[in-house]
């Protein structure tokens, strides 16, 4: 079968190489890297096996006919750092995306997941306010008043995909990718505290809720959306209005409700437990003692732990008896980058059958 030139410019994606570099790693010119990336020029088999070495992907992978998708409607910048994210950011973080799901489509041919729950869609133009859906999705999924113990098991009964990524160092807090044919992936990324995953979960489910298509808006709908689902107002404002509201009080908080101080700082501002010149205080001494970059590390509590995935990988490798270099030929990548995407556990290999696993 003849290479895909969608592959071929893919690798060089995921690498994070500008078509310059790439070129001068593959030893020909950039215009006609360009050509045989948009399928103009053939791709010869000395060039296949440099590109191989050179993106450090198997031949194999340069072969493979999946479709290839675009950037997402939306892509949630880290907090705290840049707004924007740069093409080559963007590029690379969709390279890995498609890369997963081009992993999840082999991985369901062998394992099925049943869900206990489904994501409601609210589209925002019909709903209008992204606390009441927050709320209504509080509903359709019987979550009792109060904190949201863990958002992460939530958002897998309901059918949601959650993967945790360095995102190749990329400025981005979180992303969605919903193709096709395919349940909806969420990427966090792992560099955050446990605080600002679950806020980014929040957020990107948010999306998935009231986004069909995107809109001017539709980052402040999701932050708002977010913060309604982890601190309802009927919830939180008990909390709020009943003690003097300062840093020791949003530090006894934050554990319990399991987001940020400055989260529930702002929570407490919208819903007016306390003036502008106490909230403009409390942010002054937040900055002067540092927490707005990180807040104080005792108060951390652990990362949620995504477990579906890691569940279809110990079926591959238990009850379906493959082996790590096994499924790293199935995916077509090299086994030490299996071993950087996926937690793959012990290596048991009764015998084959596919298997459901119920969340």
């Amino acid at each position: 079968m003849p290479p895909n030139p969608d592959m071929l410019r893919l690798a060089r994606q995921r690498r994070g190489f500008h078509q310059t570099e790439a070129a001068r790693r593959l030893g020909i010119d950039q215009s006609f890297l360009s050509r045989m990336e948009n399928g103009l020029v053939e791709i010869k088999e000395e060039l296949l096996l440099r590109a191989s070495r050179a993106y450090d992907l198997p031949p194999a992978f340069f072969e493979l006919r999946d479709p290839v998708y675009g950037a997402p409607v939306s892509v949630h910048p880290m907090w705290r750092k840049k707004a924007d994210v740069s093409a080559r950011e963007l590029d690379s973080v969709v390279a890995e995306l498609n890369f997963r799901v081009m992993h999840l489509r082999r991985f369901f041919e062998g394992a099925a997941v049943k869900n206990t729950s489904d994501l409601p869609r609210m589209d925002i133009d019909e709903y209008r306010d992204p606390e009441q859906i927050a709320v209504l999705v509080r509903r359709h999924w019987r979550v009792p008043a109060g904190p949201i113990r863990n958002l992460t098991l939530l958002a897998e009964k309901a059918g949601v995909l959650v993967v945790s990524s360095s995102l190749s160092g990329a400025s981005i807090s979180g992303v969605t990718f919903a193709v096709p044919g395919m349940p909806p992936l969420i990427v966090l990324n792992s560099e955050q505290p446990a605080d600002r995953m679950r806020f980014s979960l929040a957020h990107e489910l948010g999306h998935l809720v009231m986004h069909r298509f995107p809109s001017a808006n539709m980052e402040q709908e999701a932050n708002a959306f977010a913060v309604a689902l982890l601190m309802p107002t009927t919830d939180i404002r008990p909390y709020l209005v009943s003690r003097h509201i300062d840093l020791a009080m949003l530090a006894a908080l934050k554990p319990e409700w399991r987001v940020s101080m400055a989260a529930l700082l702002m929570r407490a501002h919208k819903l007016k437990c306390l003036t502008d010149n106490q909230y403009q205080y409390l942010w002054k001494q937040m900055s002067a003692r540092g927490y707005r970059l990180r807040e104080p590390p005792e108060l951390d509590f652990d990362h949620e732990r995504a477990e579906v995935l890691e569940q279809i990988i110990q079926v591959h490798l238990g009850s379906l008896a493959y082996s790590p270099e096994d499924l790293a030929k199935v995916l077509c990548v090299h086994e030490r980058e299996l071993r950087q995407l996926y937690v793959l556990g012990d290596d048991e290999r009764p015998r084959r059958s596919r298997l459901t696993i119920v969340r």
